[in-house]
């Protein structure tokens, strides 16, 4: 298959998390993913992560977090 110039290059992203969801929360984070890339031009991936953590009273080392 031949590419076109117009389209983009793929790029893995730098940093990543996984979690899991219970299915009562799953319509939530259907919503959470349509707008991530509108979220994320607001606040960045490593600062949501952190406070994610904090939330939840998981221990991380910050010097980890890329």
């Amino acid at each position: 298959m031949k590419r076109h110039a117009a389209e983009p290059k793929f790029a893995w992203q730098e940093s990543y998390a996984a979690f899991t969801v219970s299915q009562s929360q799953v319509p939530r984070l259907l919503t959470y993913i349509r707008g991530q890339e509108t979220h994320h031009r607001r606040v960045d991936f490593r600062s949501e992560l952190m406070a994610l953590l904090r939330r939840n009273r998981i221990a991380f080392e910050e010097r980890y977090l890329l």
